[in-house]
């Protein structure tokens, strides 16, 4: 028997054709280049996917934030008049004891929620924070500044909740502090006169002491005139009390009166020695 692999006839070999090989290269190189193309496609539309998916987050996020914020701003702004009046009491000194205490505990839980206050004397006037309630110019500053705070203000974290009432003072300008220089010249002459007038019965008082010496001689001058008149008055009686040889004869004598006469005669006689003897 004859084996029938020998006597088979080897079949040739098939070589393929050049022009097939360029065909399918051609083919496969359109597949891959679609399917690059699908992949930056889905890789773009991931990544728009993520970027909408993370702005939504924040939105989320945000939105979570402001309505927690409102909700603690809407507490807060109910108890700000209780701030308000603790302030007071405060600077009266009536916030202590148990009293005290209980504000600690008030304002340390606000603290915490983001609360804090503004508004003191000194400060720079902010007009997006500060609600001025009275003007005036001052030549102590040299801007707008805050002198007298009457309500604080309040803030949270970055929100405005309450700005501060307060009175601010402007830069006066020059003529203003001539003016104010004068109006001062003139209160402290004002305040000078009431004790130059204080003085001035002193200075009288000391000025009547060497005036004594001539009340003195006025009073010496008055008894002088006193003594003159006196002296003035006393003059007639005397001439009439000289003797009567003394005085000049009288032309027409006088007839010699009876002797009572004479004895009358002798009794003023009398009289006038002793008068003249007084």
């Amino acid at each position: 028997m004859t084996d029938p692999k020998a006597d088979a006839v080897p079949a040739e070999e098939e070589t393929p054709s050049p022009g097939a090989g360029e065909s399918s290269g051609e083919a496969g190189g359109e597949e891959l280049k679609k399917l690059a193309a699908e992949l930056d496609e889905r890789t773009n539309d991931l990544k728009r996917v993520t970027a909408e998916y993370a702005n939504y987050r924040k939105r989320v996020d945000r939105d979570r934030k402001l309505v927690a914020d409102q909700a603690t701003i809407s507490v807060v702004t109910g108890l700000l008049p209780v701030l308000d009046d603790l302030d007071r009491a405060r600077t009266h000194g009536d916030l202590t004891g148990p009293f005290a205490s209980v504000a600690e505990q008030l304002t340390g839980a606000l603290s915490r929620l983001g609360l804090a206050g503004f508004g003191e004397k000194g400060d720079a006037f902010d007009p997006n924070r500060h609600e001025a309630v009275a003007h005036m110019l001052s030549p102590e500053v040299t801007e707008p500044t805050c002198i007298d705070v009457m309500r604080r203000g309040y803030e949270l974290g970055d929100r405005l909740v309450r700005p501060a009432l307060v009175a601010v003072a402007d830069p006066a300008p020059a003529e203003a502090k001539t003016v104010d220089e004068a109006a001062d010249t003139a209160d402290a002459a004002a305040s000078e006169e009431p004790k130059a007038a204080e003085d001035k019965p002193a200075e009288g008082e000391s000025k009547e002491e060497p005036e004594a010496p001539a009340a003195d001689a006025e009073a010496a001058g008055e008894d002088a005139a006193e003594v003159k008149d006196e002296a003035a008055e006393a003059e007639p009686a005397a001439e009439e009390a000289k003797p009567a040889e003394k005085r000049k004869p009288s032309p027409h004598p006088k007839p010699k009166a009876p002797a009572e006469d004479d004895g009358a005669k002798g009794e003023a006689e009398t009289e006038t020695g002793s008068g003249e003897e007084k």
